[in-house]
């Protein structure tokens, strides 16, 4: 064989070799990018300790440990959501921040402020429904009241004279109450608080008559005698209170109170962020620890499909839209 002949062969094999190695060394696509892909915040419109805020901080630590990254509970209390919600379009569009919304956050206060920090339509893309809860009404241990009956006969003979806490204009707690007294034919005082603690003070020392809050916001002082029900708003008694009527046994009208919240993120967030929030979402709400964690606190866990917050939105803006037109929920700044 000529040496040309051998270094040919030797030249070809090494190109052989090249282009093999080249094949292995070929770039793969890369995957996508796993979401979340740092700490999530879920900002909370109420108070450390109260109702919601105990279930979204069970529903965070599981999607914690789900997602191998932090999952913070940002709690913004006041204006019945407006505070929480004016961060809406300071957050960017990725899925990282969640919001917890409810008829306040998504249905009453449009109908209540012409300028709001945030428009639920073009600023909010819905997730899922998350849970809803039935309200009672409450009053302090020594309250001149020993009955619902006796509560709303006196507001009869003198309209303005009993008094109600809520935790501000348009809260959930304000419009259940005044759909109450709507459908009853009489006229209360609202007196809104943006603490509530500073408003179960009030009601416990009798400086209010009386308010509506789920049991796991009041329990504390339930056990130790400083509040009792009247009744509570439901078709049926409740388990977690067997002996209290409901309104209509308790000689009120035969309506019911089933405050809700949904989780919602910032419109704009890609299509496949939304999907994996929905579907993590989903998996970690049909869990039976936290759904028995949830039943703990009072609240019933209500995963959905994304229509059904548009759905439950649009059903409360027909229930409350006559409290509004009746000047019910006067005494609102409508400047915003």
């Amino acid at each position: 064989m000529s040496h040309a002949g051998a270094s040919r062969r030797l030249w070809l094999g090494a190109l052989a070799t090249g282009l093999s190695g080249a094949a292995w060394a070929r770039p793969t696509p890369a995957p996508t990018a796993r979401f979340p892909r740092r700490a999530v915040r879920i900002l909370v419109p109420y108070s450390v300790g109260v109702g919601p805020d105990v279930v979204v901080r069970a529903l965070g630590d599981r999607l914690a440990r789900l997602w191998g990254v932090p999952v913070v509970v940002d709690n913004r209390p006041g204006a019945s959501g407006i505070v929480a919600f004016a961060q809406v379009l300071l957050t960017p569009p990725d899925g990282h921040t969640l919001y917890l919304a409810d008829t306040s956050t998504l249905a009453i206060n449009p109908l209540l402020h012409p300028r709001l920090p945030y428009d639920p339509v073009r600023d909010l893309v819905p997730l899922t429904m998350l849970f809803r809860a039935t309200f009672a009404l409450w009053v302090g241990e020594a309250s001149r009241f020993g009955s619902l009956a006796a509560l709303l006969d006196e507001a009869r003979r003198a309209p303005g004279r009993v008094s109600y806490a809520s935790l501000g204009h348009g809260h959930a707690s304000h419009v259940a109450i005044e759909s109450m007294a709507r459908a009853a034919d009489v006229q209360l005082l609202h007196v809104p608080f943006k603490d509530a603690g500073a408003l179960l003070a009030a009601v416990v020392s009798a400086q209010v008559d009386f308010t509506a809050f789920s049991l796991n916001t009041v329990a504390g002082l339930v056990a130790g005698g400083r509040l009792r029900a009247l009744a509570v708003a439901a078709k049926e008694r409740i388990a977690p209170l067997p002996q209290v009527p409901t309104l209509a046994q308790a000689g009120g009208p035969a309506i019911e109170m089933r405050p809700w919240a949904a989780l919602v993120t910032r419109a704009g967030t890609p299509a496949a962020e939304l999907e994996s929030l929905r579907r993590d979402l989903g998996s970690t709400l049909g869990s039976d620890e936290l759904r028995r964690r949830a039943e703990v606190a009072g609240f019933e866990l209500t995963p959905s499909a994304p229509q059904a917050v548009r759905d439950r939105v649009d059903a409360d803006n027909a229930l409350y839209g006559p409290l509004l037109r009746e000047g019910r929920l006067a005494g609102v700044d409508l400047g915003g």
